[in-house]
């Protein structure tokens, strides 16, 4: 690299790190007792030294930050709809969330056998807790190879979420249902779960939560434990979200996780897991909708560093209307992660010629026995196919929506829970139904 390289780069990042302190200022760590304090600190830190994201970051360019990153909240009218809400019909203890913010009144009360939930806001005040083992470090873990710094931020300023250790077998899911309400609000949630050995819980997520959304799940799932994961982004028009995962799995453990985002103007949806035990296996899956003005990005990164471990990803998105899709996908194997089954997939459906899908998948390798491959298309509706359906007397309009259905179906699939999987393909449907007017 020759120096006229290297001093314009340094200009760049100078630049970055000056923008980054001129967003710090006004800004002040949440007070708290001592794990909470020195994890918050310590993500400061971290944020200080990597800056907020850029347009010319790598992992950033296919989506542009500024509006994640700003000190100005974009405005997102709140959508009223009559539709009932994602997981009405499922035994469930409710958490409620408006704006960011926890709703005592309109949640259940945080009692599950075999499961212990605290607000984040009460944890944080103790000196000593068990979500100091998790609480920012795995954030931390997952900012090398590539630096996350959104996450950083939600580390160091996020005052409310839900802290949950898993002790047993969770006689039914935890729901965090996240509501939006003003035009303006600007939410900041941090949640930890923690599975011991041999413990399994379901978790569901649904609702577009604020007019933006910066939120963060970090997940430690012990030998021999099962984490199922199933979220549904809400439907608010306007609303900006940036989220991640962070998981560690132990030996034999799983990981299955699933996204359902239709609407919103701009999502990005990242997902770092890391294998640390043998014999594990983790899905990640997602399918998007999009009409319009639309960006929807899933960055997922994934790193095998144990021996035959199994990492799936399925990810599939239906784009209309000038709609953008972007998959950055990554599958790294450590030496000595021998027998690694590593699978990717990103496939689009374009319904129209204005709309376009970027894909980025990777594959790094440092073991000799292993079975890693990816694949990523993108493409249009099957003419044949949808001749066949309308040669049988169904219309357009309903044959392209069960053609769409069919397409996204490799992804509702990873779902475990049969229930869980009929109402994400029940809400599919009655996107593309209204869309079809």
């Amino acid at each position: 690299m020759n120096a006229q390289v290297q001093s314009k780069r340094a200009q760049l990042k100078q630049a970055k790190l000056a923008a980054t302190e001129e967003r710090l200022q006004g800004l002040a760590l949440p007070e708290g007792g001592v794990w909470a304090t020195e994890a918050r600190q310590a993500a400061l830190a971290r944020l200080r030294e990597m800056g907020l994201p850029g347009r010319r970051d790598e992992y950033w360019k296919f989506t542009r930050p500024d509006t994640l990153v700003q000190e100005e909240v974009p405005v997102a009218e709140v959508f009223a709809h009559d539709e009932a809400p994602v997981f009405d019909g499922i035994d469930r203890l409710k958490i409620v969330f408006v704006d960011g913010v926890f709703n005592a009144a309109e949640s259940d009360p945080l009692d599950l056998a075999g499961v212990e939930i605290e607000r984040l806001s009460d944890a944080a005040k103790a000196d000593i807790h068990w979500a100091r083992e998790v609480f920012g470090v795995l954030e931390a873990r997952g900012q090398s190879p590539v630096e996350r710094p959104l996450a950083a931020f939600n580390t160091g300023f996020a005052e409310d979420g839900v802290l949950i250790r898993v002790t047993g077998r969770a006689e039914k899911p935890v729901s965090l249902i996240y509501r939006h309400e003003s035009e303006s609000s600007d939410a900041i949630l941090h949640h930890v779960v923690r599975l011991e050995k041999g413990t399994n819980l379901t978790l569901l997520e649904n609702g577009p939560a604020a007019a933006r959304l910066n939120k963060v799940l970090e997940v430690d799932i012990a030998d021999g434990a099962s984490f199922h994961h199933v979220r549904a982004q809400g439907r608010d028009h306007q609303r900006r979200a940036g989220t991640h995962i962070f998981a560690r799995l132990g030996a034999e453990s799983a990981l299955k996780s699933f996204t359902l985002t239709v609407n919103g103007k701009l999502t990005r949806n990242e997902c770092v897991v890391e294998f640390t035990g043998d014999d594990a296996m983790a899905h990640v899956a997602g399918a998007c909708l999009g009409d319009g003005d639309f960006l929807h990005d899933d960055t997922v990164f994934i790193t095998h560093d144990a021996v035959a471990c199994e990492s799936r990803q399925v990810f599939k998105k239906v784009l209309r209307n000038g709609a953008t899709g972007v998959f950055q996908g990554k599958i790294l194997v450590k030496p000595g992660a021998q027998k690694t089954d590593g699978y990717q997939k990103s496939q689009s459906l374009l319904l129209d010629e204005d709309s376009q899908f970027l894909a980025k998948p990777e594959l790094e390798i440092y073991a000799d026995d292993v079975a890693c491959s990816h694949g990523s298309t993108s493409g249009a509706i099957d003419e044949e196919g949808l001749f066949y359906l309308r040669s049988r007397g169904i219309e357009e309009g309903p044959a392209t929506d069960l053609m769409t259905l069919a397409f996204l179906a490799e992804a509702v699939d990873e779902i475990e829970d049969e229930r869980l999987a009929e109402e994400i393909t029940m809400r599919l449907e009655g996107w593309l139904a209204r869309r079809r007017g």
